[in-house]
């Protein structure tokens, strides 16, 4: 997923990519039952390097969506601080009072979206942790 362009411009269909980019977060337990050898299975999978690839790619994806929701934040920002040098300088027109409104709001939901992202985050690695900790820890967990 990481070679997928970030447009930030539409708020609703960048909430739609950051769904798709959530996908393996929401489906962290099915790939963790299916990582996670049953004892029958135990001698036919090495349940180490399961966990080990599988927490890499939980950890890139996690990157790549802060990533985009950073850039995307750091935009409209931009855009924010333009708007409302224009607004300072005296352009009162009803057009630059309403898009300065909307990237505002536009600033406000990226925000959510990144304590959205933490939340998401926190829930998958405990979730990877709890099952995986008996087979790999990763250097830098913080559960």
């Amino acid at each position: 997923m990481a070679t997928t362009s970030v447009q930030c411009g539409d708020f609703l269909e960048f909430q739609d990519l950051l769904k798709k980019m959530r996908l393996i977060d929401d489906k962290i337990i099915y790939m963790l039952n299916t990582t996670i050898p049953t004892e029958s299975f135990k001698g036919q999978v090495d349940p180490t390097a399961q966990c080990k690839d599988l927490f890499q790619q939980i950890e890139s994806e996690h990157a790549h969506r802060e990533r985009a929701i950073t850039k995307c934040l750091n935009v409209t920002k931009e855009k924010v601080m333009h708007m409302k040098k224009l607004k300072d300088n005296g352009d009162e027109s009803t057009t630059l009072l309403k898009n300065l409104r909307k990237e505002q709001n536009k600033l406000r939901l990226l925000q959510s979206e990144l304590n959205i992202e933490e939340v998401v985050r926190k829930r998958t690695v405990q979730v990877y942790y709890e099952r995986c900790r008996g087979f790999y820890k990763p250097p830098h967990m913080d559960t």
